[in-house]
């Protein structure tokens, strides 16, 4: 690719970068995630009569779970409609009536929801990582500094999802629909499915097998890179307890969260060539 095209990229994807700073996206998501990180860190205890972030172990935990089920949802919004969206108000080919081809398109579109959807996921738990430092050290701080990269790929793993949607659908309408049913499919649906299935033989279905069926969940591979690193809590998330310890190797599950960003991209750009 040549040097012209990736200015060309860079001009959309600081454009759309833009567009999400002016209407306050970036600053709301991250006030909402600096609000429940320190709710949660403060008070997650609190029912043990406990202030204050208890561990580094118990504030991580609570953590994911809270991502898990915030990121992916704000993820899928922010990008379900970045195609169609554009096709539905007529501008679409407007766009692609100018020097730009629909790959250009495409990455611009999504370097530019990339960087706000980072940027207030990394402000968001920033005050929690300065209360984490001054608490447990840089040792600590380590631990929590990973958790905010995983989380981070996490939601650019749904944002290739989200556009996905919006360049395989023709209405607005059907590309949210679609956005919140492939929410409720992986955070909901997709583990009960698998634990309903492990319960129902007695913990004897699929052996390994079903272990490595999780990878096929984005969210169940960051839950397994940040969980499995801390040992005590390894036997508390249902049917993540099933994984071999082989499974959980940092490495091995950040390829796997890598391919679920490149996968639904490449897949996204080839449908959007065939419309």
């Amino acid at each position: 690719m040549s040097g012209f095209v990736w200015r060309q990229v860079a001009t959309l994807a600081v454009k759309e970068f833009r567009d999400r700073m002016r209407n306050r996206w970036v600053l709301a998501v991250a006030l909402l995630f600096a609000v429940f990180s320190l709710v949660i860190t403060y008070f997650g205890g609190a029912q043990q009569g406990q202030f204050g972030p208890r561990s580094l172990e118990f504030v991580i935990a609570s953590l994911v779970s809270l991502v898990i089920y915030l990121i992916p949802l704000i993820a899928l919004l922010l990008g379900f409609d970045a195609i169609v969206g554009e096709r539905e108000r007529g501008s679409l080919d407007l766009l692609l009536a100018m020097p730009l081809t629909r790959l250009e398109l495409l990455l611009g579109k999504y370097l530019g929801l990339a960087a706000a959807l980072a940027l207030s996921t990394l402000a968001g738990f920033a005050l929690v990582a300065m209360l984490l430092l001054h608490q447990f050290g840089w040792a600590g701080l380590r631990q929590y500094l990973v958790f905010m990269f995983s989380a981070v790929l996490l939601g650019l793993a749904f944002l290739s999802l989200a556009l996905l949607i919006s360049v395989a659908t023709r209405e607005r309408t059907r590309a949210s629909g679609l956005a919140i049913a492939l929410w409720f499919g992986f955070v909901l649906v997709f583990d009960l499915l698998l634990l309903g299935l492990l319960v129902a033989s007695g913990g004897e279905a699929g052996g390994q097998t079903l272990a490595y069926l999780l990878l096929l969940n984005p969210a169940d591979v960051f839950r397994i890179l940040n969980v499995f690193s801390l040992d005590q809590l390894r036997g508390t998330y249902g049917v993540v307890s099933i994984v071999p310890t082989s499974l959980a190797n940092p490495w091995l599950m950040g390829a796997a969260m890598l391919a679920w960003i490149a996968a639904p991209l490449a897949l996204a750009s080839w449908r959007f060539r065939q419309c």
